[in-house]
Parts: structure tokens; C-alpha cells; sequence
């Protein structure tokens, strides 16, 4: 039964506590106090602020808010730091109160936005408040991992619907708040409703600190030995994590039978990256890896193992914080200090609680345990003073090893402060921004008494308060000059005192901010011109998020062949790093597209706040006909294939939302499908949650793509993708061969060695000099196909110097082999003329 039908007739408040908690009740499950006590203060109208440790199942209140909302005729929006978690949030509501209750904003995907209870971003939510103010229909907003108030580049976001949104009810949740009296007078204020904070140190699942002196490779063998796994190794980069799951390995974790339960439960999974085969080894060793950089379906992968108690260690990042979902017995971290993009530095009491407190999950354990490990030179000057026993004379020669240099001080002292610290205060990023004018002034009603309340209404001191304004001030002048705002004599009929001369789509500034300008950006191209789909694609890649381990990979890559030309050309050490400076990672159009920009910014200030950023990811797979293991290779990326795969597929999805049907040619609709069907085939979890947002009705296997163990569809059966993958193999082949880097070719796997493929080239060569690998070249004018159901017999037509097009290169590919390899299979090459 869906928890809608249990809304009692007529709603009060004791008849919706009593059944939400039948309901809890006829599926074993028992609130806890705290969770009941924050509850009954919801159905009675209350705010709450549930500050309450991590596993106090949070997300059961939040639950009973959305159900007191909709029984109420409340319109409630669930907000969440980050997409994934929203779009989780989303398909367990669903569950839930059923699809048509329920919708989601992110940005990236509107479902079902007029319904009662939406899932949404907080920067969704707080834009909504901007352009609506206390007149909107938002009457509850639930806000999860509120802690992200003090985020310096986000936290308006979390301030915005408190200070606009005076008749909502809300409910602020996290496990590490700190003092929270302002709050709640602050709330209380402004709503005109008591405002209540359940809260408690007491945890259903307590824990236990203890600090290790021992190696850790000791450390971790004794808690798994000791029934204390699974363990949560936490390391503060990525690649230090992996490098301690791959030093486990001489351990042995699990049993015969344990590592027989692991292959079975593995199953038919498909390791296909390099990073795959890594994490395929370690698995069936009872070692997990779980941090950002990895495919959608390895992350999951661990975390069903993980639940299925089939993993004994996991070594990860610090990010376990917010939206982990594995059970952990024993939290052990490496460290506690952490590079924070700035400097180095010891934990704060709310970074070290939020990662502490993911040991013990309730359902599963009845005690957690934390461990943080010593520094390594104190362990070792440890056990050369045991080795020198109680003899002072020994122990006064010992050699004490030194922290090493830039070392950043902690031990036992930083280990107890932190564990007896409360979270530190939440402190105010409130922020102003062009946006945030534009979405107040298309508030009906005077946009200056309303902007005037949110510059001196929020939580900043006085002096900050005093900078926003300024800086309101100066926007608003440069929104003016630039014809986006007309400031009115008198007030219009909704009262306005000032208008917009655009509109704003409703999620304004938060879904590709920067799509009109690519849009006047692709009408400035040559639809003629042979390089035009790759230039579409440049100018969509300038939009897009910068992802940076790729740039630099790129930037490093470029400087390596750079200085490999300079040394050769005799270029002295000193011009050569001066010359090294100006390179960078490729930047297709920069000439064209930074002009355009500036020119387009004069009419559209706010694109400011969005910086154009010209790059080559997906055009330079094209050009370089790789595929997503060759990308990955080439670019020693194999930490970061979950942001490479993000990265394509979210160029994926604004060549498919952005370029309108006007600019599309035949050659751009195949680099799409191509790049949409090498995202599926890597990990289809990406796009077939997108897809299963933009189109609710769709079916699909959750579960499967959950555990990320489904097999995805053979790869010849999209046709057209697959003729592109063909035909970028095939000039793979061609451009090897202009370079005459025979070996490279014979790596390839065709079945033809090196000599072999400079006999099947040798009489082209005879007759030209080189073969052409520009534009033209790779060009689909010069690629055919014959297809069958079986084999392709395909065709590329040689670019000689003369352009005569006489050779061309034969292959045929078996698509049954193909399908099972996951990338094209070729039978046989030929060459010939004619």
C-alpha cells in the first residue's frame, strides 16, 4: 500500500502521526525517539532541526514531513547537495507516495515538475525562492546535509529559502551542525512558528576511538581477524587508496569458500576499463576501492558487494561523507590532516565527525569502532624503542625519525580533541550575484523593496552586508546599461518597478547557463565547411564544466611532445621552459569563440559568472579516433574514469538539448549517437537514469543497473553508432599507417604483426609519398560499408597527396566478435587499388 491511501479523513494532527507510524510499524520498523519526538513537532507545525548522528535514520522524518505536507495540501521540496543523491531520493519516493506525487528538478532533468512533493537541488530551490518570494507555493522545504550552509561557494543556496520563503515549514537535517541557537530564533522569526531541535550525542549504534600504533597493514589485519570488518579505510587522495588496496593483496583476507561466494555473486559483471581488471583483482580478494573517480557501475558494485557482506576492506577517499551507501563496521583513517586545495591542514571537529560517523549502521551492527592510524614516523621510532627495551643506554642511541618535511603535526592529542569537539559553527555564505538580480526582478511586485529585504535580511554581519550591497548596486547598473533590465517611471500592472527585456527559463543560471551563447555561437559557423560538426562540438565543449585531470593530462601530454620537438630542433633548457609556459591543453576555436564571447557578454552581463572555457575531450577522441580505453590510456587516467565518463556524458546530453534541428547535419547525428552509444557501452547507468528521468515511462531493470551487472545491448545493434565506431577503427588504422609506426599496428590485435602491415602499405608508398589525415580525410566520403547480419565488409578510401583516391583499405569486421569484445573485431585487411 502506497502511503498516500493512508491519509485519514478528516487530517489532524495525532491521526497523521498515528499513521505514518502504523505504517512504519507494518514494515518492523521501530522509531527511535528522536525520530518520533521530531515527527510529532512536524505534524503540529513546527520547524525542526534534526541534528542527530549519522545511521538515527534521518530520512525516516523526512519521510513523515513529505506525507504531513501532502496531507496538509503542502507543496514540499526534498533538497540535497548533490544530483545523485536527488535523483536517489527521487525513485525511493516514488516507491513511496507513487510516481504521479512525485517530480525532480536538478537541472540537468525536469520530471513531473508540478507535482506535490519534488526532489530538487538546493540551488533549484533556492532560484525558485528568488523568482517567487513569500508569494510561492513552496510550503515545506526539507534540506538534507544542511551543514552545506557553510559552504563558501554554495552556501546561498542553503540561506536563500530561510530568508525568502517566510510561510514554509522547514525541516534542517544533519548529523554535524554545532550550536544552532541563532537558527532556530532566526527561523522562528521569520515563519512565526516555534522552531524545535531534536538532537543527542546518544547514537543507536555506539561507538568505540582507539588510536594504532602499529603499521597499518598490521592495523588492518587485526580488525578483520577480530570480527571488526568491514573496514572503511579512509586516505585523503585517490591515488593513495588505491595504492593501499593493491598492498593488501599480499594479505590474505577471505576464505576459499569466501572468495567462491564473491565469484558467484559476481557473476556476469563486466570489468572493461583498464582501472576494471585493477578492481576486478581486488575484489576477489576481499579489498574494495570506492572514491569519485570511478565508473558509476564499480562504485556501485562495491557498495552491493559490501551489503551483501562479501567485502572485507574498502580503501576510499574522505567523500564517504554524503551519499555512501555501505554498511561499515570500522572506520580506520590514515590520517587526520588533508590538503584542501589550498593548503594542508588538521580535520575540523565537522569533517572529522561526518566521516566517523558512517562506522556502525544500524540493522546491521550493535557496536562501531574508530581508528585513526599514528603517523608513520611516529609508529616506527615506537618499535625502535621497543626493539631497544628498557636499556636506557639503547634507548638514548636510538635515532628518532623525523616527521617528514611540510609534515602538518597531529597525533593522539588532535585525535581526542577532535573526538570531544562539537561541529563548528555554521557561518553565513551569503553571495550576490547577477542571477540573483535577474530572478528578483522577474518577481511580480517591487523588485528594489524586495532586494532591499534579502541584502539586509540575510545572515551576514553588517559589514558584509554592506559589501553585497554594493555590489547589488553595481550589477544592477550593468544590467541596465546592457538593455537586460528597463528601469520603470512608475509601477506596471504587477507592480513592478523595473523588467527584464529577455525571459528566463524557470531553472535560470543552473541548466547549461551558458546555452544561449552556444547557441549564437554555432549560427557563426560554416555548415559548409568539412571540420563543421567537430566545430559544433567545440563550441559545446566550451560550455561545459572544465574537467580537470583530463586538462592537465592534455597540458602535460602537449608540454612532453613540445619539448621532444625543441630539444630536437636544439632549443637551449632556459627558452624551452619559457616556451613551455604558452602551451597548454588544446583549444579548438579559442580565436573565434573568446570574441564572440566578449561581444556577447557587453548584452548578457551575467554570463560573467559562467567563464567560457574552449577544450578538446570528445573532439579530440574523434580526431584522434580513440575509444574510451584508449582515452583513458593515453592519458594515464585510469583514477578519473568516472569523471572522464561524466564529462562525455554531459557533452552527450547538450548536443542532444542544445543544438537546435537548423544546425544538425548527418555527420553531427552521428558523432551524437557515437558518443551516446560509447557511454552506454562503458557504463549505462549514466544514461539510462537520465533517459528513465526525461521519460518516466520507459522501463528498465533498477535493480540491474543499481548493481551495474546488466549486460548492455550488443554493440553492432545501434547501427548507426556502430558504423561510426567502425569507421573512427578503421582511421585509427590509417593514421597509424601515415606514420608508418608498423608496430603500433600490430598492437592493435588485427592478427597482422609489423611486417605484415608494411607489405600490405608497400606498394601505396611506391607510388606516394604519404597519406592524407586531415578533415577531408576522415571525412565519410571517403568510408563505405556493405553490411550483413554477420560480417561488414567496409571500405576507407586512402587520401593521396595527388587526390586521386586510387587505394583504399579493406576490412571486414565479425559482429558476433565485436559484440562479445565490446569494441570493433576486424577478420582481415587488404589493400587495393582501384
Amino acid at each position: 500500500m502506497l502511503l498516500p491511501d493512508l491519509i485519514p479523513d478528516p487530517v489532524d494532527d495525532d491521526s497523521l502521526f498515528d499513521a505514518f507510524t502504523s505504517w512504519t510499524t507494518d514494515r518492523g520498523i521501530t522509531l527511535y525517539p528522536a525520530q518520533e519526538e521530531a515527527l510529532m513537532e512536524l505534524v503540529s507545525g513546527a520547524n525542526v532541526i534534526l541534528a542527530t548522528p549519522t545511521g538515527s535514520g534521518k530520512s525516516m522524518v523526512a519521510l513523515g514531513a513529505h506525507f504531513h505536507a501532502l496531507a496538509t495540501g503542502k507543496r514540499t521540496f526534498y533538497t540535497a547537495p548533490i544530483k545523485a543523491l536527488v535523483s536517489e531520493k527521487f525513485f525511493a519516493l516514488c516507491d513511496v507516495f507513487g510516481a504521479d506525487l512525485v517530480g525532480m528538478m536538478t537541472g540537468d532533468a525536469s520530471v513531473n515538475a508540478g507535482a506535490p512533493i519534488i526532489c530538487a537541488t538546493a540551488e533549484i530551490v533556492a532560484n525558485l525562492a528568488l523568482r517567487e518570494g513569500a508569494d510561492s507555493d513552496i510550503g515545506q522545504v526539507v534540506m538534507d546535509e544542511f551543514h552545506f550552509y557553510s559552504e563558501p561557494e554554495r552556501g546561498w543556496a542553503w540561506q536563500v529559502p530561510i530568508v525568502e520563503l517566510p510561510n514554509a515549514q522547514f525541516l534542517l537535517m544533519s548529523a554535524t551542525l554545532g550550536d544552532v541557537t541563532f537558527l532556530m530564533d532566526d527561523l522562528t522569526r521569520r515563519t512565526g512558528r516555534p522552531t524545535v531541535e531534536v538532537s543527542g550525542s546518544e547514537r543507536p549504534v555506539p561507538l568505540t576511538f582507539s588510536y594504532s600504533q602499529v603499521p597499518i597493514g598490521e592495523a588492518i589485519e587485526e580488525l578483520v581477524t577480530t570480527h571488526q570488518a568491514p573496514v572503511y579505510v579512509v586516505h585523503f587522495t585517490q591515488a593513495a587508496a588505491l595504492e593501499r588496496a593493491q598492498a593488501l593483496t599480499s594479505v590474505n583476507m577471505c576464505s576459499k569458500d569466501e572468495k567462491t561466494a564473491i565469484a558467484e555473486a559476481l557473476g556476469g559483471f563486466r570489468f572493461t576499463t583498464g582501472f576494471g581488471k585493477t578492481l576486478s583483482r581486488l575484489v576477489r580478494h576481499g579489498i574494495g576501492v570506492h572514491h569519485a573517480g570511478m565508473l558509476p557501475k564499480y562504485r556501485r558494485l562495491i557498495e552491493k558487494l559490501a551489503q551483501d557482506g562479501l567485502l572485507k576492506v574498502i580503501c576510499g577517499t574522505d567523500t564517504l561523507g554524503v551519499g555512501i551507501n555501505v554498511p561499515i563496521r570500522t572506520v580506520l583513517l590514515t590520517g587526520l590532516t588533508k590538503y584542501d586545495g589550498i593548503r594542508t591542514r588538521q580535520l575540523k571537529a565537522r569533517e572529522f565527525h561526518q566521516i566517523a560517523g558512517r562506522a556502525g549502521r544500524a540493522g546491521y551492527d550493535t557496536m562501531g569502532s574508530v581508528v585513526v592510524q599514528a603517523p608513520e614516523h611516529e609508529i616506527e621510532n615506537i618499535r625502535a624503542l621497543a626493539k631497544a627495551g628498557e636499556d636506557p643506554k639503547k634507548r638514548r642511541k636510538v635515532q628518532r625519525k623525523k616527521a617528514p618535511e611540510g609534515f602538518v603535526s597531529w597525533g593522539q592529542g588532535t585525535f581526542d580533541k577532535l573526538i570531544a569537539a562539537s561541529p563548528e559553527p555554521l557561518h553565513s555564505r551569503f553571495a550576490v550575484s547577477n542571477s540573483m538580480l535577474l530572478n528578483v526582478i522577474a518577481r511580480p511586485g517591487n523588485c528594489f523593496d524586495a532586494m532591499r529585504h534579502l541584502l539586509e535580511e540575510n545572515h551576514e554581519q553588517r559589514p558584509a552586508q554592506r559589501r553585497h550591497i554594493l555590489k547589488a548596486i553595481s550589477l544592477y547598473r550593468g544590467l541596465v546599461q546592457a538593455g537586460v533590465v528597463q528601469q520603470l517611471d512608475e509601477p506596471d500592472e504587477d507592480g513592478r518597478m523595473a523588467r527584464l527585456t529577455v525571459d528566463l527559463q524557470r531553472d535560470f543560471a543552473l541548466n547549461q547557463p551558458l546555452s544561449p551563447f552556444a547557441l549564437a555561437a554555432i549560427e557563426l559557423l560554416d555548415m559548409e565547411s568539412t571540420t563543421y560538426a567537430l566545430d559544433v562540438v567545440s563550441v559545446i565543449e566550451s560550455t561545459l564544466d572544465n574537467p580537470r585531470q583530463i586538462l592537465m593530462a592534455q597540458q602535460h601530454a602537449a608540454r612532453g611532445e613540445a619539448v621532444a620537438e625543441m630539444k630536437a630542433d636544439g632549443i637551449e633548457y632556459e627558452e624551452r621552459m619559457e616556451l613551455l609556459e604558452e602551451i597548454t591543453w588544446p583549444k579548438p576555436l579559442v580565436e573565434l569563440l573568446e570574441p564572440a564571447f566578449e561581444t556577447y557578454r557587453g548584452g548578457h552581463p551575467w554570463v560573467s559568472e559562467f567563464p567560457l572555457s574552449p577544450k578538446s575531450v570528445v573532439r579530440d577522441m574523434i580526431e584522434r579516433a580513440m575509444t574510451f580505453a584508449e582515452l583513458v590510456s593515453h592519458y594515464g587516467l585510469a583514477r578519473s574514469e568516472g569523471l572522464v565518463l561524466r564529462y562525455l556524458a554531459d557533452a552527450y546530453r547538450a548536443l542532444r538539448q542544445t543544438v537546435p534541428d537548423a544546425a544538425r547535419t548527418e555527420e553531427l547525428e552521428d558523432i551524437t549517437e557515437w558518443l551516446g552509444e560509447l557511454i552506454r557501452q562503458v557504463d549505462s547507468s549514466l544514461l539510462d537514469e537520465w533517459e528513465s528521468l526525461t521519460d518516466p515511462g520507459s522501463e528498465s531493470d533498477d535493480q540491474q543497473i543499481a548493481f551495474g551487472a546488466d549486460t548492455p545491448r550488443p554493440l553492432s545493434a545501434n547501427t548507426r553508432a556502430f558504423r561510426v565506431m567502425v569507421r573512427n577503427a578503421m582511421f585509427k588504422r590509417v593514421e597509424l599507417a601515415s606514420r608508418k609506426r608498423w608496430n603500433d599496428l600490430a598492437e592493435l590485435g588485427d592478427g597482422l604483426d609489423a611486417e605484415d602491415w608494411s607489405d600490405l602499405l608497400e606498394l601505396y608508398f611506391d607510388e606516394y609519398d604519404e597519406i592524407g589525415t586531415g578533415p577531408d580525410a576522415r571525412g565519410p566520403l571517403l568510408f563505405s560499408a556493405e553490411m550483413s547480419s554477420a560480417v561488414w565488409r567496409v571500405r576507407q578510401t586512402l587520401a593521396d597527396p595527388e587526390g586521386d583516391h586510387g587505394w583504399a583499405l579493406i576490412g571486414e569486421v565479425n559482429l558476433a566478435e565485436s559484440d562479445a569484445a565490446g569494441e570493433v573485431v576486424f577478420d582481415e585487411f587488404e589493400i587495393v587499388e582501384g
